[in-house]
């Protein structure tokens, strides 16, 4: 598929869902992507990116944006504490706050750097032992913790067990969201981000369906 048929495909989801359209954000995943393929998607006028990991994005974005101007750009993947500073001033948006340590330390920085990325709190909705984010039971008093500590907790994120129909992940997340009166909806990828949208997404993260598939080594 090309980054037009991805467009394409959020704008009918979008549309049979009742939703206005553009209310879905689409993350361009670039991550372990060759530079001249997100520089193909760059030049058809994309500007909203999604890596994991601190370190790979600062090698390339900085770069990127000297060329093609200023670009949305998103970590969605795991963030160490010792990354943070970093993660603070190459992010627009982090994906992965996930324990009381990580937010204390971005509600530090935020006061330190007057600036925070939105921040997205991830729920692991499977509870998966091997899975990053806060259990589902404890999301509300920790989406709480965070917003008493005036970060800007702009949604949630998950990322659905491979084995498991994601809507019902996806039904969880807004369900929870909703309660705590979040607005951000951080789910759906390449497989499944139609029924994401249907279920309240405002950003799916596509990145295989647009780059094709990850170049690793």
């Amino acid at each position: 598929m090309s980054l037009h048929d991805i467009q394409t495909a959020i704008a009918k989801a979008e549309a049979d869902a009742g939703r206005a359209a553009g209310s879905v954000n689409l993350i361009a995943v670039s991550k372990v992507q060759p530079d001249a393929r997100v520089s193909a998607v760059l030049t058809e006028g994309h500007r909203c990116f999604g890596e994991n990991k601190v370190q790979e994005a600062a090698g390339k974005w900085p770069a990127f944006r000297d060329t093609f101007g200023p670009v949305d750009l998103h970590l969605i993947g795991p963030l160490q504490t010792n990354k943070a500073r970093q993660a603070v001033g190459l992010f627009d948006a982090i994906h992965s706050v996930d324990r009381p340590k990580l937010a204390k330390t971005l509600a530090r920085l935020a006061q330190e750097e007057g600036r925070c990325p939105e921040l997205f709190v991830q729920v692991n909705t499977g509870e998966e032992e091997q899975k990053a984010g806060i259990m589902p039971s404890d999301a509300d008093a920790f989406i709480a913790e965070c917003l008493a500590m005036d970060l800007p907790v702009k949604g949630l994120m998950c990322i659905p067990p491979v084995n498991e129909e994601p809507s019902l992940h996806f039904a969880l997340l807004a369900k929870i969201a909703a309660r705590n009166g979040l607005s951000g909806l951080s789910m759906g990828m390449s497989s499944d981000f139609t029924r994401a949208i249907a279920l309240g997404a405002t950003h799916v993260r596509v990145g295989s369906a647009i780059f094709g598939e990850r170049v690793v080594g």
